[in-house]
C-alpha cells in the first residue's frame, strides 16, 4: 500500500473517531420522552402490574428501537402504539431505545423468587 493511500486511510479512521457516534441515543433524554410511555409500560419500564403491556428495561437498545421502527412504518402493528411512534423522530426513538435499555429490569434481580 502506497504512502498516500495509508495516510488517507489513517484520516479517515480519525475523523470517525472524533465525530459523535451517530445514532446513540441519550438515555437522559429519553427519559424525559418516556412520560406518555409509563402508564402502561411504568415509570422505568418494569410495567404497572398488568401482562398485557411489554416490559422494556433492560432489553436491547437496538431490538426496542427495531420495535418502535416498525410500529412507525406499519410492519408491526398496535393501535395504540403505532399512534404514539407517529410523532416520534428518529431521535426521540433512539433516545427512548438507550433510556429503556439501560434500566435495570425485573429479571435482572431475582431475589424475590426465593
Amino acid at each position: 500500500m502506497s504512502l498516500r493511500v495509508s495516510l488517507l486511510a489513517l484520516a479517515a479512521v480519525a475523523a470517525l473517531a472524533s465525530s459523535p457516534a451517530r445514532g446513540a441515543g441519550d438515555p437522559e433524554a429519553g427519559k424525559q420522552k418516556s412520560v406518555v410511555c409509563q402508564a402502561c409500560h411504568g415509570a422505568d419500564g418494569n410495567g404497572i402490574g398488568d401482562g398485557q403491556y411489554p416490559l422494556l428495561a433492560g432489553q436491547y437498545a437496538d431490538y426496542l428501537l427495531f420495535a418502535l421502527k416498525s410500529y412507525k412504518a406499519g410492519t408491526r402493528q398496535n393501535a395504540i402504539m403505532s399512534g404514539f411512534v407517529s410523532t416520534l423522530s428518529e431521535q426521540d426513538m433512539e433516545d427512548l431505545a438507550a433510556y429503556y435499555a439501560s434500566q435495570k429490569g425485573r429479571l435482572d434481580d431475582l431475589s424475590h423468587l426465593k
